[in-house]
């Protein structure tokens, strides 16, 4: 879907006429009021569920589809491709009007709330004035909070999961190495590297190797891998190959480099980085989410996810009971690490299907589910731990 008219940037800076690359499961009710967007992180994009025409399946597609915890077949889902990405909506890949050539580096810095805007304006143009709900894990868990907080009237359900309230200085400093591996590539060309036909992989490479470290928790990579070589001996070799470890890492890697765009590596990770609503509020998240009141939020997070730990959404949870918000929160025992929001695990999707039964209210015909058990705070916050 194009824009013609420029968005209004953070930075101050302005998006001139651009594309949203988008793509809708189920069909939208007489009143629009079933519309669930779903917001990607890092490297997704808008194709959230279903087989694309290359048959690969949606990244999404074991949570979204009929019959599953979003049920496309009571929900009309919007999964959008995000401004700087590229997947499809306009980024540093694309041919930049001013100058003639691709944006590169150039491309102006987004933030999640430029992101937000963004979307705001596609649901718009869909005729839809209010979604149902927002839902997004990690960077998309943001998406859906800032959706909250800064378009409060256009939605009434916020799902987050294995998110945070701001990255840490540990998160941070992990996408910073990630960023230099990518800066300092021989190939970038400082950015403009489109210009001299070739992709700086090895910058690439390294920073899904490391991105990739922190998306599993410790025990997850130990059954997987543990201390198995790849060859009967060791080589005895400080460049090669000896763990079966390290075979995996640099198999992600080399995957990766072949579909990522560098620049929207940077753009995206500083992003994350500038993510933090509480800042203009001195600091203080609960002031940041009063503006959220009408709302009801469900807060998703994974006990061996050590990337956004637990205590991370709890901060989320402690700001919202603060303004007396009706919030649930559930803590998965999973041992997974911060991937497990993408995987199958059927107490997770289990806390899922029964919020969205919530969003939707009972079907004609159908019987109203067990209400789950609830906790003793005055907002409603549900404490869900090996559900």
């Amino acid at each position: 879907m194009s824009f013609s008219e420029p968005l209004p940037l953070k930075s101050g800076a302005v998006l001139p006429a651009y594309s949203l690359a988008y793509e809708t499961y189920g069909t939208l009710n007489a009143e629009r009021s079933n519309a669930v967007l779903v917001c990607h992180a890092l490297n997704a994009s808008h194709h959230v569920a279903g087989l694309d025409e290359q048959g690969h399946a949606g990244w999404w597609d074991n949570l979204v589809g009929p019959g599953k915890p979003l049920d496309t077949e009571r929900f009309f889902v919007i999964g959008v491709n995000n401004p700087g990405s590229c997947f499809g909506s306009t980024g540093p890949m694309h041919l930049n009007g001013a100058s003639g050539r691709p944006w590169g580096a150039d491309f102006p810095v987004v933030t999640v709330e430029d992101w937000v805007d963004a979307q705001a304006r596609l649901v718009q143009r869909l005729g839809i004035d209010q979604l149902a709900a927002v839902l997004g894990g990690s960077l998309g868990g943001m998406q859906a909070l800032a959706w909250t907080l800064r378009h409060p009237a256009r939605v009434r359900h916020c799902i987050a999961v294995a998110t945070a309230p701001n990255l840490s200085a540990q998160n941070i400093a992990f996408n910073e190495v990630a960023r230099r591996a990518i800066i300092t590539d021989p190939d970038f060309h400082g950015g403009h590297f489109y210009e001299h036909g070739v992709l700086p992989r090895r910058g690439l490479r390294v920073a899904r190797m490391i991105g990739h470290i922190t998306y599993l928790s410790d025990d997850a990579m130990e059954a997987k891998f543990g201390r198995e070589l790849r060859a009967a001996e060791l080589g005895y070799s400080t460049q090669e190959i000896e763990f079966q470890i390290e075979s995996y890492l640099r198999h992600q890697g080399d995957k990766f480099s072949e579909y990522f765009d560098a620049n929207t590596y940077l753009l995206i990770t500083r992003a994350l980085d500038y993510f933090d609503p509480a800042r203009e509020h001195g600091g203080d998240l609960a002031r940041a989410c009063a503006v959220a009141r009408e709302h009801q939020f469900l807060l998703v997070s994974f006990t061996t996810d050590w990337r956004f730990a637990p205590a991370r959404s709890r901060e989320i949870v402690k700001a919202l009971v603060d303004n007396r918000i009706d919030v649930s929160y559930a803590e998965i025992a999973a041992p997974h690490g911060h991937d497990a929001f993408l995987l199958d695990d059927e107490r997770y999707h289990r806390v899922m299907r029964a919020y969205f039964e919530k969003v939707a209210g009972p079907a004609p015909g159908r019987p109203k589910p067990d209400a789950p058990p609830r906790g003793a705070d005055a907002a409603g916050v549900l404490g869900v731990q090996d559900v």
